[in-house]
């Protein structure tokens, strides 16, 4: 993976601004019928080594585990939070994950003086903010903060994996794939479902799925 020479062009012309902690923020796992919502928040350095910083989904296994030891040795700052499917019933998903985004950015310390934001903005950030569409893929700030919460959230699905074995968390990582569906269709929702998603706790709506079928 080579280094987009471009992808740090935000974190430049705020620098430029005056703005020198500037985070990234980003979640995992918004589509899964299990499993926590994870959100983190990175500051990288001026001048942060960018080869091999890029979307998560856009990287292997080993080669977002390359890249989460660069981030969290060099960041100058970095936090993960997560939101558990008991609460993302409770509070719904999306109000769940503004949330989520929020308190990964308040979590940072020193705080951040500009918050970049992957997809849709996020009120009452805390910070001035920026919502950038497909952040985590053009964003150097947004991509680690994608890598460090796809990691995390893929290190415990592979601890639910051991206490849930029947559902294959390790490789589908709780997304509505065949073997997933057909699991839940066979045993039932466990302790790691989200209960309010269609098809787990609930009947699923005619001509709607149960859920992002791809891990992401």
């Amino acid at each position: 993976m080579t280094r987009d020479a471009d992808l740090d062009r935000y974190e430049r012309r705020l620098r430029e601004q005056g703005f020198s902690r500037i985070a990234g923020v980003d979640e995992a796992g918004r589509g899964a019928l299990a499993g926590p919502l994870v959100a983190a928040a990175v500051i990288l350095p001026e001048g942060f080594d960018l080869k091999g910083i890029a979307d998560s989904k856009q990287l292997t296994p080993h080669r977002r585990e390359e890249a989460y030891a660069r981030i969290v040795a060099g960041a100058i700052a970095w936090t993960v939070v997560k939101a558990e499917p008991g609460a993302i019933d409770g509070r719904g998903l999306h109000r769940s994950n503004l949330a989520l985004l929020r308190r990964a950015a308040r979590a940072l310390h020193p705080e951040p003086d500009y918050v970049l934001i992957d997809g849709f903005p996020v009120p009452r950030m805390p910070f001035p903010s920026l919502s950038i569409k497909k952040g985590d893929a053009v964003t150097a700030s947004v991509a680690a903060a994608s890598i460090v919460a796809k990691v995390t959230r893929d290190r415990i699905m592979d601890r639910l994996q051991r206490r849930h074995p029947d559902f294959s968390f390790a490789h589908n990582r709780g997304y509505g794939t065949a073997d997933h569906l057909e699991a839940l269709d066979r045993l039932g929702p466990c302790a790691a479902h989200r209960l309010s998603f269609a098809g787990v706790g609930q009947p699923a709506l005619p001509g709607f799925g149960r859920g992002a079928a791809t891990p992401a």
